[in-house]
């Protein structure tokens, strides 16, 4: 299987799969890639329908001109020891993750960038310098993922505001889908009484009603249910013992 960075090659091929509606699974097997390879090759330089391979390419040698100065230099060493490059990847895969489910770019690093750090926690300069964008992206970004109920923020001993991701936000989220579903429910049925019932528009509209308002019932109960996962600490790996 290839290694490294896509070639100019593999993004027009990329691009061919695009235009022939492939999906990124099929794209990524013609060229023996992984399928995150592909997807976040796609989702980082515009999307399946604004996707231009010479375009991508030109965007991701000017980052790695940004990244490494005199095009050589090696990543800089992190002051937890991991490994800074595999961190820098891992984070721009789950903010991919994050996009495929609708959310705007610039929104999904931050998450992302959230989860990835240990305390859960960062402020609007840690998270401009770790991300390498300005304090307006930041910004935006933030007001939308508290909207959503996806982080929530307080202020530190230092009087700084922390945005902050835990483990009862997830809880929150699907509560809140499950809200949002309801609105959908109420406005198909108003549509069934203004269309007058036994019509086929009036007979669609209430189909949307019965299935959001089922959905969103499950939505709840499985939240309610699996919520004690949320504030569970994993299980400790057994210990292998030594062969004799």
């Amino acid at each position: 299987m290839p290694g490294g960075r896509l070639t100019q090659q593999e993004r027009q091929q990329i691009a061919l799969g695009l235009a022939d509606g492939l999906a990124y699974a099929e794209i990524a097997r013609r060229l023996e890639r992984p399928t995150s390879t592909v997807t976040r090759e796609v989702m980082r330089n515009g999307g399946p329908t604004a996707y231009r391979p010479d375009l991508a390419h030109r965007a991701t040698e000017s980052r790695a001109r940004r990244r490494r100065p005199g095009g050589d230099t090696a990543p800089a060493a992190r002051a937890d020891g991991r490994d800074a490059a595999a961190v820098r990847d891992y984070e721009e895969a789950f903010a991919t993750v994050f996009m495929q489910g609708g959310l705007p770019r610039m929104t999904a690093r931050v998450l992302a960038a959230l989860y990835a750090t240990d305390a859960g926690s960062l402020t609007a300069g840690e998270l401009g310098e770790r991300l390498q964008v300005s304090a307006g992206s930041i910004s935006k970004a933030i007001a939308f993922l508290e909207s959503q109920s996806l982080i929530r923020r307080e202020r530190d001993d230092r009087r700084r505001e922390r945005y902050i991701v835990d483990d009862e936000l997830w809880y929150q989220s699907m509560i809140a889908a499950a809200k949002a579903n309801e609105q959908m429910v109420e406005i198909a049925r108003q549509g069934v009484a203004v269309l007058g019932p036994g019509t086929p528009a009036a007979a669609r509209l209430e189909n949307v009603a019965r299935f959001m308002d089922f959905v969103s019932e499950g939505i709840v109960r499985a939240a309610e249910q699996a919520r004690e996962i949320l504030l569970s600490k994993p299980a400790e790996p057994e210990a292998v013992p030594d062969g004799d």
